[in-house]
């Protein structure tokens, strides 16, 4: 089989790094984007299988975006998986004191910068010989409930749900893929607050459960190694027994 060729955003810790380390010991060539290159550099030292490129961005940043893109056409000449999973968030706060500058912040990075992304790997999908590609956007499960004082990051993640599906409705006439991947309480330092608690929605402070980031590293590699005439549009996976199902 030829070299299989992925980007993964985020890629210098927590879930962006899992997956990239479960692609690379599938045998992947990796793209790895990040804001840290000393992160990134680490990312690749974890494993010996693969081949990974490493790639300093910020995907809030047009011409980085671009950059990187253009390192991978120069490198492997092809993109067949994007990860798109690069994010951030500010700490909670009540809608009624949320500023501009917190809103500002959240939103660069997580759908603009996703959009970015997505853009310009669907453009170099569309425009290779053979034809086609498969992008997995992170949405969390953010997606679908909020937390208290997370307005920004639980309005990207929506946002993500509808960006998901008009490149999914766009992508098929070019053999492009597109699927969401959405997570809850996987143990990175995003999430290591949970073992302190976090509010919850009847105004309690908890404790939650977290599980194995490696969970998510595996649930990528699987929507990864689909043929392009299959897609798991969404997929949640989740800590048993995080306090998500249910009321709160």
């Amino acid at each position: 089989m030829a070299e299989r060729v992925a980007v993964v955003t985020g890629a210098g810790s927590g879930v962006g790094r899992a997956a990239a380390l479960a692609l690379l010991n599938d045998g992947w060539a990796v793209a790895l984007a990040g804001r840290r290159k000393e992160a990134l550099e680490e990312t690749a030292g974890m494993t010996k299988s693969g081949t990974s490129l490493i790639q300093p961005t910020d995907v809030a940043q047009p011409d980085q975006v671009a950059a990187l893109f253009a390192a991978v056409q120069a490198r492997f000449h092809r993109l067949d998986l994007l990860f798109n999973n690069a994010g951030t968030n500010v700490p909670s706060t009540n809608f009624g004191d949320f500023t501009w500058e917190q809103w500002s912040s959240v939103v660069s990075v997580n759908l603009n910068g996703m959009f970015l992304c997505a853009n310009a790997a669907f453009r170099m999908m569309r425009e290779q010989k053979p034809q086609g590609g498969r992008i997995i956007n992170n949405g969390s499960i953010s997606a679908h409930a909020p937390r208290p004082g997370s307005v920004a990051y639980t309005s990207t993640k929506h946002a993500i749900t509808g960006l998901t599906k008009s490149i999914a409705l766009d992508g098929r006439a070019f053999d492009i893929a597109c699927g969401q991947i959405d997570i809850g309480n996987a143990a990175t330092p995003m999430t290591a607050r949970m073992a302190r608690g976090v509010p919850q929605a009847n105004g309690e402070v908890k404790v939650e459960p977290t599980m194995n980031v490696d969970n998510v590293g595996n649930a990528v590699r699987f929507m990864a190694d689909l043929s392009l005439d299959a897609n798991v549009q969404f997929i949640t996976i989740m800590a048993t027994k995080m306090p998500f199902v249910g009321r709160g």
